[in-house]
């Protein structure tokens, strides 16, 4: 298969399948438009067990699998929020862990999972959730990001810590934790909230400029009362 990224504020990936039988796979709903000569399969997949795995991670229940009934067909998955679509090879990467909601479509040959993160309150306080996705198998996978993308490559032992929320993604060899804001002064008066996501190399590490969450929830608050 073929892609490409288009448009800015609110890009889409679009693909162009090489042979018959190739396929891409996303969550219900995501697929923006396609040419004739592709068929779509709703399904769980992976089974009942892993469909209701991912949606505590962010996912439907239910997968749409599209698969090219002729060389040259096409289909595009748009993002659902203003920001960018990441394409990452997963065989080369070794496979990363994602905030759940940042998968956008992959290719059939890519295994979608959820990982549970190794500390409990990294889960509970530190805004990607306490199921995130694992990604990993062979082939393209496409991310959300909201905002803009920020790229870290961490040495061994160098630590990034960031707001909650943030993380789009990073490598497997990264380590995952939360630590608490010090001083009362700065979790009453400092606007971070309680806790940070703390990162720790080696690793790339994926960040997004924007916390849709935290700004859904500021739009949110100056909408009358009813």
């Amino acid at each position: 298969m073929r892609y490409q990224v288009i448009g800015d504020t609110m890009p889409a990936v679009e693909v162009v399948f090489d042979a018959a039988g190739e396929t891409m796979y996303t969550q219900s709903g995501g697929m923006a438009w396609m040419s004739e000569g592709v068929s779509m399969d709703s399904n769980m997949r992976g089974g009942l067990g892993k469909s209701i795995g991912r949606m505590f991670s962010g996912e439907s229940l239910f997968m749409a699998t599209y698969k090219a009934e002729r060389p040259g067909s096409m289909i595009a998955f748009a993002s659902t929020v203003a920001g960018e679509v990441l394409p990452v090879d997963v065989g080369v990467s070794g496979g990363i862990i994602c905030q759940k909601g940042a998968f956008l479509c992959a290719e059939e040959t890519v295994n979608l999972s959820v990982a549970l993160t190794k500390k409990m309150s990294a889960g509970f306080f530190g805004g990607e959730g306490f199921i995130l996705q694992d990604i990993s198998g062979k082939g393209m996978v496409f991310l959300e990001i909201d905002g803009n993308k920020v790229e870290k490559q961490l040495a061994p032992g160098e630590v990034i810590k960031v707001d909650t929320g943030n993380v789009v993604a990073f490598e497997k060899t990264v380590k995952y934790e939360v630590e608490t804001v010090k001083g009362l002064k700065n979790i009453f008066f400092g606007g971070e909230g309680l806790f940070l996501t703390k990162l720790t190399g080696p690793g790339r590490v994926v960040l997004q400029t924007q916390n849709f969450n935290e700004f859904a929830g500021r739009i949110a608050r100056m909408i009358p009362g009813k």
